[in-house]
Parts: structure tokens; C-alpha cells; sequence
């Protein structure tokens, strides 16, 4: 990031060219309607690259251009401040993120798909898309303390972003470190939450509602990443055979049951409904989860609700506590639903 360099904000409309670089990883960006903006340079993603005579990268320079060079400049790059380390950011949490373009609409919107660096450490890393074969997405460098645009997502093309493999490594400039393991983490993501509303969660990093997954948290990958290589890839392309010989085998795990309360997940049509009548039926939808289910003893469900105001929460709470005494509830995974599901436990 540079002087000349055109960034685009990426938590407000609009961006400009950088005209000044201060300390503290703070840029001036000059606006096109003539205005400068101060802004942290975390804040700005780079959409077009000048070189350091202010030229756009892999534009011809015609003769007159070459004849009125000036001799080269020193202009100075952005560099992470050291004194902006924090005791946590000595461990290394990073994350991808995926933004919706129009998060009303997610079965119709694009992705803008993010990196994001919650350490002291630059992190040299490369993207590879794929399970069986892998294909080089994306190879760079993100500095600390700050997030790093990847790419547009074509609404057509986000089931390509199945299955994610991340590695890397990380280190510091000009001062004594630390040295930490390799990153290598793959993981999985479930096509279907592209579409799913509550998988997009409010958070630090952007202005809108956006989808994260960890890759390391405090140095380590989440557990539910800690799978077996060939387990990943292999899955949704082999089929293990299977003896035909008759087994015995323990009762299978109850498998959760999850349960979208989201009045348009219920209804096709409930534009002249009164909030009283939507939650009317959001419950009849509860009960009749909860008698069905009952009497298996160790079964989970979860209730996605939504964060809202917290009225139909509050109301499968009380009606818990009334009619189904041999239950105990809590929040369910922040990870997997964000601030907007209850699980409910059956005893």
C-alpha cells in the first residue's frame, strides 16, 4: 500500500487515492469529490496498484511519458506500528470471513471473501480450493491487526468454496520472535449456509452481517477441524465398501434436530399478519417439535429464533419451563448459529 495506490473503503460506500501515509497506520485518501479523508489503512482494501512514479501497474508508458520521468523517490509503504502489539496478539487467531453483497437476498447475492489476522505476526499464507484435487486460489502476505480482501464471489460460483485448505506461516519484521508451527488447515463448509440467514453473524471487523470461520484460535485450529486428511477428502467422492455380512452394532448417535422458527421459513405469505399472529404460529410450530420428540431421551433440537428483540426466546423459555419439565436448554454453538439459537436438551 502506497501513495497513488486507488483503495476502495471497505466499512462505508466509496474510496479515492491514497495522497499521504502517516504514522500509526493511519492514510489520507483523497475522494473524488476533491475531499480528504483520514482513515486506518486496515480500513481500505487496494483496487488499483501504481508503481512508485504513480503510473498504474501494466499500463504502456508511451514516449512523451518515459521523456518526463522524474528520477525515482523514496515513497514510504505502510508498516504495522509495534507499539500497536497486544499481549493476545502474541498467539495467532485467524479468521476468513464472507461478506454478502445483499444479505436480504443471499440466494441471489455475490461474496466478498476476506482474511483477517488477529496477531503481532505478518502471516505468509496460500488458498487452495478442492478436496480431491486442489487448485492454488490465492498466494500472499497479511500484515497484523488488519484484514485482507481475497475476491468477488460470483453468486454462481460459491459452491466452489466447499472445501478451503489454508497454510502458511508466520513471522515478524526486524525485531526477535517467536516461531510458531506451520499452518496447515483444511475445512469444509456446508454449501447450504451460503444461503442460511443466521450463518451470518454480527461482528468487529465489518459493517454488516458477514459469515466467519477460524482457521487458528490462540495458535491452534478449532477441534472441529482436527480431521483426518483423507477423511476430507475423500468425502462426497468414495464409497467405502460395505460387508454384507450381518453386524451388530451399537444404536446410532441421535442425530440434532434443527429447527428454523423464522416466520418465512414457516409461511409463504405473511405480509398482513400481525406480530402476535406470526408468533402464534411460530409456537404452534414449537409444541409441535416438542411433543413429537419428548420421549427420546438424549435427542437435541435446536431452535433458531433469531436475535431480534428476544420476544419469541423469551416465550420458548417460559413454555419450557411450564409444560416440559423433563428438558434443560441453553445457547446454542455461537460457531455454528451465532447469537440467535437455543438448544434444547430432552431428559
Amino acid at each position: 500500500m502506497k501513495i497513488g495506490d486507488k483503495v476502495r473503503y471497505l466499512n462505508a460506500v466509496g474510496g479515492g487515492t491514497i495522497t499521504r501515509i502517516g504514522d500509526k497506520g493511519i492514510i489520507t485518501v483523497l475522494e473524488d469529490d476533491g475531499f480528504e479523508t483520514p482513515i486506518l489503512a486496515h480500513e481500505v482494501v487496494v483496487v488499483e496498484q501504481t508503481n512508485e512514479l504513480n503510473f498504474k501497474i501494466g499500463t504502456p508508458k508511451t514516449q512523451t511519458e518515459t521523456q518526463l520521468q522524474t528520477p525515482k523517490q523514496k515513497i514510504p509503504k505502510y508498516s504495522f506500528d509495534t507499539t500497536e502489539e497486544t499481549p493476545e496478539g502474541e498467539k495467532i487467531s485467524l479468521l476468513l470471513a464472507f461478506v454478502a453483497e445483499n444479505i436480504k437476498n443471499l440466494q441471489n447475492s455475490s461474496m466478498e471473501f476476506f482474511i483477517i489476522n488477529e496477531s503481532n505476526y505478518c502471516i505468509n499464507f496460500q488458498i487452495l480450493t478442492g478436496s480431491k484435487t486442489t487448485t492454488l486460489h490465492t498466494t500472499d502476505t497479511i500484515e497484523p491487526q488488519t484484514k485482507l480482501f481475497i475476491a468477488d464471489i460470483p453468486k454462481e460460483n460459491v459452491n466452489n468454496y466447499e472445501y478451503l485448505r489454508i497454510q502458511g506461516f508466520a513471522f515478524k519484521e526486524g525485531k526477535m520472535f517467536d516461531v510458531k508451527p506451520t499452518i496447515d488447515t483444511a475445512l469444509r463448509i456446508n454449501p447450504i449456509d451460503f444461503y442460511k440467514l443466521h450463518r451470518f453473524v454480527d461482528n468487529d471487523f465489518f459493517g454488516s452481517k458477514a459469515m466467519i470461520l477460524t482457521i487458528l484460535d490462540q495458535d491452534y485450529p478449532p477441534i472441529k477441524h482436527l480431521i483426518d486428511e483423507k477423511q476430507l477428502q475423500n468425502a462426497m467422492h468414495e464409497k467405502r465398501h460395505q460387508s454384507t455380512k450381518k453386524q451388530f452394532a451399537p444404536p446410532k448417535k441421535q442425530e440434532i434436530i434443527e429447527i428454523d422458527l423464522h416466520i418465512h421459513e414457516l409461511i409463504d405469505n405473511f405480509a398482513n399478519l400481525r406480530n402476535a399472529d406470526m408468533l402464534a404460529i411460530q409456537l404452534k410450530k414449537f409444541h409441535s417439535v416438542m411433543k413429537e420428540n419428548i420421549g427420546k431421551k438424549g435427542q437435541k433440537i435446536i431452535f433458531i429464533h433469531g436475535k431480534g428483540e428476544g420476544v419469541l426466546r423469551k416465550e420458548l423459555i417460559n413454555n419450557l419451563k411450564r409444560h416440559y419439565k423433563n428438558t434443560s436448554f441453553q445457547d446454542a454453538s455461537f460457531q455454528q448459529y451465532g447469537f440467535g439459537a437455543t438448544q434444547v436438551n430432552i431428559h
